[in-house]
């Protein structure tokens, strides 16, 4: 069983900056594609980016294209999402996903998820 924990989320100003973390846990996180999800209020999720187990491919939504970027810690089982230049349309509840050995942006390949973390931007 993969457990995933994120954290970092939080309240900004827009044109701030947050930085979301994923920890995994309960399998060799060299095996794991994550994806980070996000969900704006009254709307349907959406996956914001990704990176596959190999770290060789990168997703990026267009909406983040150029703002937020995705990396990997193999040594801490870690996938971090840097994001800047939030603006209130980041507004939403984030979560990773972990897909075994998965493609990236199939999103049935997404199996195990977070409990998820908050973010608001604000004007």
């Amino acid at each position: 069983q993969v457990q995933l924990t994120e954290s970092g989320g939080g309240s900004v100003t827009a044109g701030g900056s947050l930085t979301l973390s994923c920890e995994t846990s309960g399998r060799a996180f060299g095996e794991l594609t994550i994806g980070w999800f996000r969900q704006p209020p009254g709307k349907e999720r959406e996956l914001a980016a990704a990176i596959t187990y190999t770290g060789k491919n990168i997703y990026y939504a267009e909406s983040v294209k150029g703002r937020f970027t995705i990396s990997r810690d193999n040594a801490k089982n870690t996938v971090t999402l840097q994001m800047n230049n939030l603006n209130p349309d980041d507004t939403a509840d984030y979560s990773c996903s972990a897909a075994p050995y998965g493609e990236g942006t199939r999103i049935y390949e997404y199996y195990y998820w977070g409990q998820g973390t908050r973010v608001s931007v604000s004007l």
